[in-house]
This record gives structure tokens, sequence and C-alpha cells, in this order.
């Protein structure tokens, strides 16, 4: 592959880098023999598959968590709503092998794992089967250039109204405030979401559930903020 071609895949991307230190020997192993136990694999299955499919028939909703850091945020979500299924998505090696550090230690079973680029996942979910989308401190890439890798790009956003249920919830949070408006801007011009503010405060105070992770803690420390942006997937019909 030439220069500019690896150049032009690079540039699809909407995640950074994919690895970081090297592993612990312990964390080496959980990759190696946990993640394929959990790993979703979406060209092993044909055509558009129920994600509830992929845990214990006693589980009946699903969420998803787009980027999660090292895993602090799913993994608690995880162990304080048991009868939920969790879809991880995230490409970072250093943060799945951490996510897996967790998964083990608490003895976590309802978390699957997908460990690379969230787009190639999605066109293989059906309609309306995820209840919860949790997108929190993703890539802002503040260069101008660089906004079409956005997560909340246009054209993700048509995906994730698909993906979920009527009446299900999208959330969004990030330190970065430009990113915060570049996102609500979009949010609001599609007609399938509705802005749940209804307070001046709302878009700056967590969700009572909302479970803090080390990332967070170093950028309140670094004097940054958190905004956060929730959302109601619109009934079909009411679009």
């Amino acid at each position: 592959m030439s220069v500019d071609a690896n150049r032009s895949e690079r540039d699809k991307r909407w995640y950074g880098r994919r690895f970081g230190r090297k592993l612990s020997a312990a964390r080496q192993r959980l990759v190696d023999e946990l993640l394929p136990q959990l790993r979703v694999n979406p060209a092993a299955d044909d055509g558009a598959r129920n994600p509830v499919d992929w845990f214990d028939p006693s589980i009946s909703e699903i969420r998803m968590e787009i980027g999660f850091g090292a895993g602090e945020h799913l993994a608690g979500q995880a162990a304080a709503h048991p009868g939920v299924g969790f879809i991880g998505c995230e490409p970072f090696v250093n943060g799945v092998a951490a996510l897996l550090d967790q998964i083990n230690r608490q003895d976590l079973s309802n978390i699957r794992i997908f460990d690379d680029d969230v787009r190639l996942l999605l066109p293989s979910l059906p309609d309306g089967c995820l209840n919860r989308m949790d997108i929190l401190f993703s890539d802002p890439w503040p260069k101008t250039r660089h906004h079409r890798r956005r997560i909340s790009d246009p054209g993700n956003l048509v995906q994730f109204a698909r993906l979920l249920a009527a009446g299900g919830e999208l959330r969004f949070a990030t330190d970065q405030v430009e990113f915060a408006s570049w996102t609500l801007e979009r949010m609001l011009r599609n007609t399938a979401f509705e802005w749940l503010a209804r307070r001046p405060d709302d878009w700056t105070r967590a969700p009572t559930d909302w479970i803090e992770t080390r990332y967070q803690q170093k950028a309140r420390a670094r004097g940054l903020g958190t905004t956060y942006l929730r959302f109601h997937r619109r009934r079909r019909e009411d679009v």
C-alpha cells in the first residue's frame, strides 16, 4: 500500500492510536485468553443479529458504550445492573486489557467487547436493538480539517438513531466545550432525537447513576468541567 493510501486510511478513522505501553504478562494473558470469549465478531454472523443473543437468556435490555477508555464506567454500570447486557466498543488495546482485568476481578458476565472501529459493527446490528448508548469523552479532533472524524458526525448519528429503540437514551459527555456545542448542534438537527435538558444547569449535572472515571478526575484537576448531553429516541411514527 502506498504512503498516500496509508494516509487516506488513517484519515477515515475516528479513533486515535491502537497501542500504548507494553502490557503486563497478566493483562496480555487476559487479551489472549479471555478476550476471545467475549469478543463480538459481526463477520461470523449471517445478516443482522440481535445482540441479546450474545448474552444469558435472562438479559433482555442491551446498552452500548462507545470508547470506554480504561473501562471504569462500563464495568461499574455492568456491576450495578447485572440484568442488562453491555457491549463495549474500544480499539485501544491497553484500554481493552484494563477492562478485561476488571471483568476478571469482579467476575462480570454481562459484558461483550468489540475491539475495533465501532463503525464496522453498527451496520450488522438490527434496528431498535439498543436501549441506551453512552459516548463518553471521545476524541474531540480539535482541528477543523479533522472534524469529519468526530463520533458525533451526522452520518454516525443516523446509525445511532436506527439502532436505538423508541424511548432509548443516548448519553454524550465531554470536557471540551467546543466539541459539546458542535455535537449538540448536529443532534438537534436530527429529528429522531429529543434533547432532555429542561433547566439551565441540566447539561452540567451528571446523571444520577454516573460513575466517574480516572480520566474525568484528571480533567477536573486541570480545571476542565464536563458537559452532559442526554437525548431520547423519538418513536419512528413521530419523526
